[in-house]
């Protein structure tokens, strides 16, 4: 499998951040192309030490590398890509790997 995490940095208004991010952004993500999973955190993202920059990650799956790419660049992805402007003003890491079983 393949992933894509998104991790969401802290909004300066997380709650106004959490109705977009569910009401829109959701809805537009599920319409890639291609996702076989869509994973959200619950509570507060945390490091082993404690606190993190992040207010919540997302983790997307996808059957291959290839099926990945070829969703982001689908005009689905695109639109979800461009949905971020509305709402992760406080920033967003997007990172994208290849999985296996160990």
């Amino acid at each position: 499998m393949a992933k894509l995490i998104a991790l969401y940095k802290t909004p300066s208004n997380p709650d106004v951040f959490d109705a977009h991010y569910f009401s829109n952004h959701v809805p537009l993500a599920k319409t890639i192309p291609g996702l076989q999973r869509y994973e959200v955190s619950t509570g507060p993202v945390a490091t082993p030490q404690g606190d993190s920059p992040y207010h919540l990650a997302a983790i997307l799956s996808f059957d291959s590398m290839d099926a990945l790419q070829q969703a982001l660049n689908s005009p689905e992805g695109r639109t979800s890509a461009s949905d971020l402007a509305n709402f992760a003003q406080a920033g967003v890491e997007l990172l994208v790997f290849d999985t296996k079983d160990v």
